[in-house]
């Protein structure tokens, strides 16, 4: 069987083997094409317009790397390498700025994708003698192989970083995932990595931790986000039951024409200001020094944040819609539940790398709460933010400059 070969800019040549060809080809891939990997990114670096079409192909060809290091059966390797291309097939709009919604009104995210897979996948797997229920539980991180591309080192996150440097220039993705892939081993006591990977294995650490305020939390981003998120919801309240359930099988562009052709005026607005880029300001950008940080632990609901922006704006004297509330969750732990042959030992990560508790400290210091709105109310809606989410003025240090 000859394999098609494509020309990634971020990993050279990819071959597809032929008989995965028809998956490719397929609609509910081909949709991702037009669906920005970095969503409302592209507000803040103009080449951020990459898709997870893209992406998907470099993660199927970083599984087939690893699956030849690990040396997997053919049928595992054709499982992983399945399961690797269609794992984003559950993304909506905008990737996740859609996945709030969908979590609120489906109670799912963009990884439980049985239902798609079933409707139309079903008849492509079945002559390779793929089971549906198979490909899911790889994506959804419950299959002996799922590791692979769901784990603390799994090829899903060494594509997407080193794939979002290269589009929006910044220089914090450096991933080394060939070396990283090289020295992992699968074993019957779970993964271990060789001590020469250790190297590779904290770049990824780090870039996760640099990338996460300069790409995937800028605030522009959040505010472009929150911003697609209240049109939705505007647009959704003059529409029938199930108008959603249309939205999310929509791609970026069908979806934006929707929203800017809504029967809510709100909506409008909100999709036009998207899409020429006349966007909410910061009233309030707050870090954990400044709030009770028990009250956001977990981050908030698409629902309560609303709740909250309209008391906002009441004590502001603006519209509901002229507030945004935008209260992520709290940064967890990194971890890496590996075991490092160090010699002829085997020792946690943890104790051979202590650079990850740093880095666990700089993510939980970059942690922000927002609040966006119109710039001419920036000032009251600062003041009404404050005393209704009980936030802490900065301290004001004076300096030379």
């Amino acid at each position: 069987m000859n394999p098609k070969i494509i020309k990634d800019p971020v990993h050279g040549y990819v071959e597809v083997d032929e008989e995965i060809l028809p998956l490719l080809d397929s609609p509910a891939m081909q949709r991702l094409r037009y669906i920005r990997q970095l969503g409302f990114s592209y507000l803040v670096y103009p080449g951020a317009n990459h898709t997870r079409f893209e992406h998907s192909v470099g993660t199927m060809h970083l599984a087939g790397i690893a699956c030849r290091q690990f040396g997997l059966s053919k049928e595992d390797c054709r499982l992983v390498l399945i399961a690797a291309l269609i794992h984003d097939i559950g993304h909506g709009p905008f990737s996740h700025a859609s996945e709030p919604l969908i979590e609120a009104y489906f109670g799912r995210i963009h990884d439980d994708i049985a239902g798609i897979v079933e409707a139309q996948f079903g008849t492509l797997l079945e002559p390779l003698g793929i089971s549906p229920s198979d490909v899911c539980a790889v994506v959804k991180g419950s299959h002996p192989l799922s590791g692979i591309i769901h784990g603390d080192l799994d090829v899903d996150r060494m594509d997407y970083l080193l794939r979002d440097a290269y589009y929006t220039g910044a220089p914090y993705g450096t991933v080394d995932a060939h070396r990283l892939i090289r020295n992992i081993h699968m074993t019957a006591e779970g993964v271990v990595l060789d001590e020469n990977g250790i190297n590779a294995a904290e770049s990824l650490l780090i870039a996760r931790t640099l990338m996460r305020p300069s790409v995937y939390y800028h605030h522009v981003s959040r505010i472009g986000e929150c911003m697609f998120q209240l049109s939705v919801l505007d647009h959704l309240s003059t529409e029938p039951a199930g108008g959603f359930e249309r939205i999310s099988t929509c791609d970026d562009g069908e979806c934006m024409h929707e929203l800017k052709n809504s029967k809510s005026p709100h909506a409008r607005e909100m999709a036009g200001r998207l899409y020429s880029r006349q966007l909410y300001k910061r009233a309030v950008y707050a870090g954990q020094d400044q709030v009770n940080v028990a009250a956001f632990q977990t981050g908030w609901s698409i629902e309560r944040a609303r709740k909250i922006a309209g008391e906002i704006a009441e004590m502001a004297g603006c519209q509901a819609a002229e507030v945004l509330v935008d209260i992520p969750p709290i940064p967890g732990n990194m971890s890496l539940e590996v075991q490092v042959k160090n010699r002829h030992t085997l020792v946690g990560f943890s104790e051979i790398s202590p650079r990850l508790q740093t880095l666990n400290q700089t993510r939980q210091e970059q942690w922000r709460l927002g609040v966006y709105t119109l710039p001419k109310y920036r000032e009251v809606v600062a003041d009404a933010a404050a005393e209704i989410l009980h936030i802490k003025k900065p301290t004001r240090q004076d300096t030379l400059f």
